[in-house]
């Protein structure tokens, strides 16, 4: 027996929009391009919804980024600077289980239910009720009062709770994290003249600061720091038909172990014009984790989302039924969710998350191939990668007092898990072996007398070994086959031009933290028209995207796009 919730309608505003401004200075102090400085500013607001493991509405949230860059004839060193305010953002979830709490604690919810219940069951059930009907007439009493949305008392909560940043009482985002960046690159193309080499570096501060509603910075922000030095060759040769490049690269961040990344290239390019270019490259990459795979430490509910860096463990702490679990219980002692399911609870395996890495072969043509008045433009690639210790989340079941139980009683400790345990979804890597390849394939040439034509293919799969890790779900959604068409002219007539286009893509499965399920194929017709005034060095465009208007969905439990149309001015093209 739950608490009866709110329909998401009655939580969400769902119009959205959004607000940027970009601008630059730029200011050459020798007169010429041998020397620039350059101030960039970024600035955007606006509402949306994001999906994770729960809903969120993010309303009237700001973000900024400004850049300062020194370019040099053979160098350039960028400082960046970028920030982000939640706004008035908040967790659906959160919202409708503290909305009910404010007309009603769930100790007097639950009191009316069961005595209701009880009356009716234990009182001889005079009107011969089913278990539903008594079901549902305990729901309706320990319902009277309920704050009915759009009444000023549902809003009067509703109000309060967005504001609150408690989860125990609130659902309030709060989030103003923000992070230093600077890059650096150096070419001796001057002082070395038999290959063109450059060294070069970045170092990136982050600053966690969600007041422990997103992250776990309860006592202030989190700061970690990270950095990377590089270096590349490359030579011609063969009459500088074929190109060759090579680099080193060693990345080390405050909370991992250092990553060397070396990259090996080879371009050709053969013909008497040059205009059939081959490609082949191997190399070598990582990702970290990100800042909410390390630092996150969310309730959401019907379970809590953590990062698994060392010092992030013991910051975690949650009360449920009055036992303290944290999330180095998730990690140590920890049963995964599957075996439950299967019936046989097993302590998982969860590894403290480390950078992700990947191994990529990579080989490519791009060429011309003439057609008779017109050339076919072709450029083909395939790719294959490896990847080891792929991030990934496992969910995780943790007993709140373990010295209650039997571990060896496996009924015991099923019904345990079941009744008496706290989820947590944990961040960790996969000792899967996974892999992904595919091929891309693009087309374009002139028919008819100028009129341009081009068509795209992409063929993408991932696999991995399941029985070598049963609880991980990959999160590929990406469609096996995608294909694009075009068809246009720049200058049907003068300064009147146009452009139509159609994508397609097959069924795949999605599976997220929020929901999983098969997004359908959809085949979308786009187009647009344009028209440029001379006079007044400007170019008009008006067209729309998904002219048929058939609504699709991107992913399971997000919403249907439909048609969309725009009309554009650009200055001074």
């Amino acid at each position: 027996v739950s608490r009866t919730g709110y329909n998401e309608s009655d939580l969400i505003d769902y119009s959205a929009k959004s607000i940027k401004f970009n601008g630059a200075l730029h200011y050459r102090p020798l007169g010429n391009d041998r020397l620039e400085i350059i101030w960039n500013s970024k600035f955007g607001t606006g509402n949306t919804i994001y999906q994770g493991l729960n809903r969120y509405s993010l309303r009237n949230f700001f973000m900024q980024q400004h850049k300062l860059e020194v370019n040099g004839k053979n160098f350039f060193v960028r400082g960046y600077y970028a920030g982000e305010d939640a706004g008035d953002s908040y967790d659906t979830r959160f919202a409708a289980i503290n909305v009910n709490k404010r007309w009603k604690s769930n100790k007097n919810w639950f009191r009316d239910y069961i005595g209701t219940f009880a009356n009716v069951a234990l009182g001889g059930n005079p009107q011969n009720l089913s278990q539903a009907e008594i079901h549902q007439l305990a729901r309706t009493q320990a319902d009277s009062g309920r704050a009915l949305p759009g009444s000023p008392e549902f809003n009067r909560f509703f109000n309060e709770v967005i504001s609150d940043p408690d989860v125990a009482t609130g659902a309030k985002l709060k989030d103003n994290t923000n992070y230093y960046h600077v890059d650096a690159n150096l070419n001796l193309r001057d002082y070395i003249d038999w290959a063109e080499v450059q060294f070069g570096g970045a170092y990136r501060q982050f600053n966690l600061n969600s007041s422990g509603t997103i992250y776990t910075d309860y006592d202030g922000p989190i700061t970690f720091e990270e950095f990377g030095v590089y270096s590349q060759i490359q030579k011609k040769m063969i009459d500088d038909r074929l190109k060759f490049t090579g680099s080193l690269r060693y990345d080390k961040s405050q909370n991992f172990d250092g990553n060397f990344s070396p990259r090996i290239s080879f371009a050709y390019a053969a013909g008497d014009t040059r205009n059939h270019n081959f490609r082949i490259s191997f190399q070598t990459a990582f990702r970290n984790p990100t800042t909410q795979d390390q630092y996150i430490g969310l309730d959401t509910g019907a379970s809590f989302l953590i990062g698994t860096v060392e010092d992030n463990l013991d910051r975690f702490v949650k009360t449920v039924d009055g036992f303290d679990v944290t999330a180095r219980d998730a990690v140590e002692r920890g049963y995964s969710t599957r075996s439950l399911d299967n019936g046989a609870p097993e302590l998982a395996t969860t590894e403290l998350v480390t950078p992700e890495q990947v191994r990529a072969y990579e080989v490519g043509y791009r060429g011309e191939i003439p057609t008779g008045k017109n050339n076919l433009s072709v450029d083909l690639s395939a790719y294959y990668n490896i990847y080891d210790k792929f991030i990934a989340t496992k969910d995780i079941l943790v007993l709140l007092d373990p010295n209650s139980v039997d571990a060896n009683n496996q009924s015991e400790l099923v019904d345990a898990l079941k009744n008496q345990s706290a989820k947590f979804s944990v961040k960790t890597n996969s000792v899967a072996d996974v892999s992904s390849y595919g091929v891309g394939l693009g087309l374009s040439t002139k028919v008819f007398n100028g009129f341009n034509a081009s068509l795209n293919y992409t063929w993408s799969k991932f696999d991995f070994d399941k029985s070598m890790d049963p609880d991980f779900e990959a999160g590929f959604n990406t469609p096996e086959h995608k294909v694009k068409v075009q068809f246009g002219h720049p200058n049907l007539f003068e300064n009147f031009g146009f452009n139509i286009s159609g994508r397609w893509q097959n069924e795949f499965y999605w599976e997220s933290t929020f929901l999983e399920g098969i997004v359908d194929e959809r085949t979308v017709l786009d187009a647009q028209i344009n028209y440029a005034v001379p006079s007044i060095k400007s170019v008009f465009k008006v067209g729309g995207t998904n002219l048929t208007g058939k609504e699709y969905l991107s992913a399971p439990g997000v919403g249907a796009i439909g048609s969309q149309y725009f009309i554009s001015w650009t200055i001074n093209n």
